[in-house]
């Protein structure tokens, strides 16, 4: 039942009286989906909408960089613009579409995101969603998108923002629901509530949902003592918490922790779960009859919800947003710009780039693929550019292979050079909307994200080519809707005189054909339904693929290689299972056996080898023989642009890592092990491939030697100026970044953690021009030169500090070490 503790904070909090509801009335509107309320005087509302990084599954929109990409940046400032337009377009379709007459599913303005787990493994197939693994850059990256996304304005939110997944939640995916962390008092001050505290203590964030997982055995969305205790009395929340979907029915039917739905709800709104997403809190009227949860409580959550959703529908100035705020050219051009800064130029030798060489050979599976752009969570992206268009845009013509699937057995988008129509790489494709046929184009693949658009019939007809005789499997598959759905479209798929039909499903349809020569083609496709794309895959004879990519290598001045992952194979609780991969988490850290063959053959051809990786995790290429390696991310949909932009030195590649890239998976402690020892740059003893923080540039950006003072009291902030000086001819990009290494205390050992080897303090992102000069001032606060001991008490302890300050991390680039004391007793801190 509910504490004192629950009781005084959450019964008491002041909301308009409501109009005499039943109590089933009153359990449907704190269900995700709750109906329209002529007695509140409000429509139906979803309050499930998803903006990550653009609004998302909700049609076409902005697609930023991955979270993971905007992490890369270290740029809060620029956090806060994406979120403020992910927020506008939240707008423009809320007054377009629905608006007052009611939400759809991700139609509404209370957006759930953004994700501010610790990526404590690189193996978390989600990691992608977050902003990496130090608690202090991923709060200051939250800080400025929650504050984007919610407005200047606290009486009239632009929209809401909902920090997630409140709290130690970073897989394995597989197991998510039931699964209970033993996390130390000591781990879960120090890493795991940090950015959370900052999300809503400075951040504002006027909503925070629950995770999935246990901890020490109670579920996380009953957890009193974590949603009451730390997030209302210790924070000062007063916003609306809500349940991961369906959080609160794995209560009871996975963590097995109460008997049934009426006890799981009763325990889920006793421990501080306002709104549930999912439809467990049609017990609540049953759990009263039981005793199990009294009608104020209820009362209490409907009046925190009734008064958002009543905060959002106030007139204010987001009334006269509309449909040219989304995928405007303001817009755009923040994509390609937030694209630009995530890019992390971890090795140039020789300095090969910007590229000088005129004959460009892309290869790779990564290179050309609509996934590696809208990654996880994504909107549907108006005109993406994969890397090689953007590579063919800056460069001219080029020669393209693919070279390699991306994991062994598993298939890949069937590649233009495969294909051909009227006389180019591709197929001739018509679109037949309303009954009328559009003009014939070439499509110079089948990738498509349609999710939410009109009905449109679309019919591709052509030549498969393949590279070699052999064996060659097709399949024709789609994303399909899940939630509510119409039939399905229905498609088919012709090779050769073959031809199989059917609908978009959980399976392919799949066609193998023994090709000798070219093959006739026919791809059909209904689109009327909830569906929301189709691709044209194939698996390929290796040798054949291989063989192609060194011809195109051989033929060039330069080549390069677009490998990594995609989000086919690490995200959320996906159905994958292949070497290195399991159920969307990762089981290795390092590039697929596939793609390494790859960067071999072409390593041995002895032309410049550029490497650009697009992944949303830590990806290891250990002994590749590259003259440059890019880590890109999952860039967005003006990716390409931002890679080739940088390639051809026309922007400076300004990006810093926010993760660890480990040499191997045998440097990281088991998966399930939630403690931090041996985790993350803080606590990593070994050597890692690249460490957090690195990242080169190609200007001549020199940082002067910072200054401080000496000695200060206990509990006060140390400023530090930190000179920076452009020397060179060309406009550059640096984060400075300040790194506190803490005393050891002799007269408390416990105080402090030996396992701790230094920690993030201060960071700022700065552009200089040629020949400009800046002084910036790093503010270093008590509570980032604290410590937390066994117990999980924060303290600032007195001593001598070491203090890192360089464009990276400790032995890591230009930097200097220096020291300051703290005087005085120690001081406790709130939590």
């Amino acid at each position: 039942m509910i504490g004192p503790l629950a009781a005084s904070l959450l019964l008491g909090a002041a909301s308009p009286p409501l109009p005499p509801m039943t109590l089933d009335e009153k359990a449907a509107q704190l269900q995700n989906e709750a109906p329209a309320s002529p007695k509140l005087g409000l429509a139906a509302y979803d309050w499930w909408s998803e903006g990550l990084h653009g609004i998302a599954r909700n049609g076409a929109a902005t697609v930023f960089p991955q979270a993971i990409g905007l992490a890369a940046t270290w740029d809060p400032a620029l956090l806060e613009q994406v979120g403020d337009a992910v927020a506008t377009e939240a707008r423009a379709k809320w007054n377009i579409g629905h608006g007052r007459d009611g939400a759809p599913l991700f139609g509404g303005l209370t957006i759930w995101s953004p994700n501010i787990n610790i990526f404590r493994d690189p193996r978390w197939g989600r990691g992608q969603e977050t902003y990496g693994e130090d608690p202090f850059l991923t709060g200051s990256l939250a800080v400025g998108f929650i504050r984007g996304l919610q407005g200047p304005d606290p009486l009239h939110p632009k929209t809401i923002a909902t920090a997630k997944h409140f709290v130690v939640h970073s897989g394995p995916e597989a197991g998510r629901d039931s699964f209970s962390v033993d996390v130390s008092p000591r781990d879960l001050e120090q890493t795991y509530l940090p950015a959370f505290r900052m999300a809503v203590t400075e951040g504002k964030a006027r909503s925070v949902m629950c995770a999935y997982n246990a901890i020490h055995g109670t579920p996380v969305c009953a957890n009193e003592s974590l949603w009451t205790g730390r997030l209302r009395r210790d924070w000062g929340f007063t916003g609306l918490t809500v349940s991961d979907c369906d959080a609160v029915s794995n209560i009871w039917l996975f963590h097995h922790s109460q008997p049934d739905a009426a006890h799981a709800a009763a325990a889920a709104l006793n421990g501080g779960t306002d709104l549930n997403c999912g439809s467990a809190y049609a017990a609540l009227p049953r759990a009263v009859r039981l005793g199990l949860v009294s009608e104020r409580r209820i009362d209490a959550a409907l009046g925190r919800a009734v008064a958002m959703r009543r905060a959002l529908l106030a007139p204010s100035a987001w009334d006269r947003i509309g449909a040219e705020a989304i995928d405007s050219p303001a817009h755009r051009a923040l994509a390609r710009r937030a694209a630009v800064e995530s890019l992390v130029l971890l090795k140039n030798d020789r300095a090969i780039l910007p590229l000088k060489a005129q004959r460009v050979a892309v290869v790779g599976a990564d290179a050309d693929d609509l996934n590696i752009l809208e990654a996880n969570y994504h909107g549907t992206a108006i005109d993406p550019v994969t890397p090689l268009a953007g590579i063919r845009k800056r460069f001219g013509a080029v020669r393209y292979a693919q070279g390699s699937a991306l994991v062994d057995g598993v298939p890949v988008l069937l590649p233009e050079t495969a294909l051909q129509g009227d006389g180019a790489s591709g197929l001739a494709t018509t679109v037949t909307r309303d009954g009328k046929a559009g003009a014939t184009t070439i499509a110079r693949t089948i990738d498509l994200d349609f999710t939410r658009t009109a009905p449109f019939r679309q019919q591709w007809r052509g030549r498969f080519v393949p590279p070699a005789p052999g064996r060659y499997e097709l399949l024709l598959s789609g994303t399909a809707c899940w939630h509510a759905c119409p039939p399905h479209d229905r498609i088919a798929l012709s090779v050769g005189g073959k031809l199989v039909g059917g609908t978009i499903g959980d399976q392919p349809l799949r066609l193998t054909v023994d090709a000798t020569g070219p093959l006739p083609i026919a791809v059909d496709l209904d689109h009327f339904g909830g569906d929301e794309g189709l691709r044209l895959e194939w698996r390929a004879p290796a040798d054949a693929l291989l063989n192609e990519a060194e011809a195109a290598a051989r033929a060039s001045d330069v080549t390069v290689a677009v490998v990594g992952l995609s989000p086919d194979l690490e995200g959320e609780a996906l159905h994958v299972e292949a070497p290195g991969f399991a159920g969307g988490d990762r089981t290795d850290v390092a590039l697929p056996a596939a793609q390494r063959r790859l960067l071999d053959r072409l390593a041995a051809t002895g032309k410049p080898l550029v490497v650009v990786v697009t992944a949303g995790s830590a990806v290891a290429l250990g002994d590749v023989r590259a003259d440059a390696i890019l880590y890109a991310w999952y860039p967005g949909e003006e990716g390409g642009t931002a890679i080739a932009n940088v390639l051809a030195g026309d922007e400076d590649p300004g990006g810093r890592l926010p993760v660890t890239i480990y040499a191997a998976t045998a440097d990281l402690p088991a998966f399930v092990d939630y403690g931090m020892k041996e985790r993350t740059y803080r606590f990593f003893t070994g050597k890692p491939e690249w460490a957090f923080g690195h990242g080169l540039s190609f200007a001549q950006i020199a940082i002067g030697g910072a200054t401080h003072a000496a000695r200060l009291p206990v509990g006060a902030s140390l400023a530090v100026e930190v000179p920076l000086r452009n020397a060179g001819a060309r406009k550059g990009e640096r984060v400075v970044q300040a790194y506190l290494v803490p005393p050891a205390s002799t007269e408390a050992p416990a105080m402090t953690d030996p396992m701790l080897q230094r920690q993030l303090a201060a960071f700022s992102r700065r552009s200089l021009g040629p020949g400009e000069a800046a002084r910036i001032v790093l503010a270093i606060s008590p509570r980032m030169m604290s410590t937390v001991d066994r117990a999980g008490v924060r303290r600032v302890v007195p001593g001598t500090y070491r203090l890192w300050v360089g464009d990276g991390p400790p032995g890591d680039g230009p930097g200097q070490w220096s020291e300051f004391t703290l005087t005085g007793a120690a001081q406790e801190l709130p939590k």
